[in-house]
């Protein structure tokens, strides 16, 4: 029998390398072409993991309150209230005592009300101290407080002051500029007339200090208690000959605005309650609340 001649690449071992070698090129040629069709979406991944993040506003210095029945001393209680010494034993503690007003957080407001009457007289004093939060990460706790400050002043009557915006330095006023047209710096010229924009004539910006004719115990801004303060004094009558009189200074610390209110009743034919000395004697427990807030 003739025997068939060696053929060699068939052997089985050999057909084995061959097809290995084959997918194995297949295979890298296929994850070259997978790994160049891939990077838009890397790209898009890692421009937004790189975005920064918006700035976000300072929280207020305080962050809870202190109890108000307690925060004035029992020697400014019998000054504010002189009634109270007329009154038997436990009668008087409890005038001093107070009365804590009902709030559902104490730690964003509280309050306290004190009171004392004679025959003749009565004298009613209240504290009131809200913490403001801005739940705006944009907003500032403070910027929060002032808003809420600034509409408190603006209800009873009393203008914020002006806040001068800075100079802008402008180019000089071309030669010839005509009579009546707005120079370079924005102002008009000689000659025009400025109206406000109520129609009246402008009268520069309004005074918050006393004036010619005022007794300088009128509603007004304060200086040097908190950031900003204000106090306002209101004298009503009350029956056929009664008077009263209702002061409130109220001051904003950062994020914490407080008002104090201190009235003084009259009946029959007693004269109307004494503005000066309701004004000092709530401005002076202002003050020392101010002070608490700072300790």
């Amino acid at each position: 029998m003739q025997r068939k001649r060696y053929a060699p690449g068939r052997t089985g071992s050999t057909a084995r390398t061959a097809v290995a070698l084959a997918l194995g090129l297949g295979l890298g040629a296929g994850l070259t072409a997978c790994s160049a069709g891939t990077p838009a979406d890397d790209i898009a991944v890692d421009a937004k993991a790189g975005q920064a993040a918006a700035p976000v506003a300072p929280p207020g210095r305080y962050r809870t309150l202190f109890e108000p029945c307690g925060a004035v001393a029992q020697a400014t209680l019998k000054d504010l209230l002189p009634g109270a010494a007329a009154l038997p034993d436990a009668e008087r503690e409890k005038a001093y005592r107070g009365v804590a007003a009902v709030t559902y957080d104490t730690d964003r407001r509280v309050g306290c009300t004190w009171k004392a009457d004679t025959p003749d007289t009565s004298h009613r004093l209240s504290l009131d101290i809200e913490r403001v939060v801005s739940y705006d990460a944009a907003v500032s706790d403070d910027d929060r407080a002032q808003e809420v400050y600034v509409r408190k002043q603006l209800a009873v009557g009393i203008p914020v002051p002006p806040t001068a915006p800075p100079s802008p330095t402008a180019p000089p006023s071309p030669t010839g500029t005509p009579t009546g047209t707005p120079s370079a710096a924005g102002k008009p010229a000689a000659g025009a007339t400025t109206t406000a924009p109520s129609g009246k004539p402008s009268t520069g910006a309004p005074s918050t200090g006393p004036t010619a004719t005022s007794t300088g115990l009128e509603p007004r801004v304060l200086d040097g208690l908190g950031d900003v303060a204000y106090v306002d004094d209101v004298l009503s009558t009350v029956g056929a000959n009664g008077h009263q009189r209702a002061v409130s200074v109220v001051f904003r610390t950062s994020n914490v605005i407080v008002t104090v209110s201190y009235q003084e009743q009259t009946t029959g034919s007693a004269e109307a309650p004494d503005s000066a000395e309701l004004q000092e004697k709530a401005r002076n427990l202002a003050r020392q609340l101010a002070d608490r807030l700072e300790e």
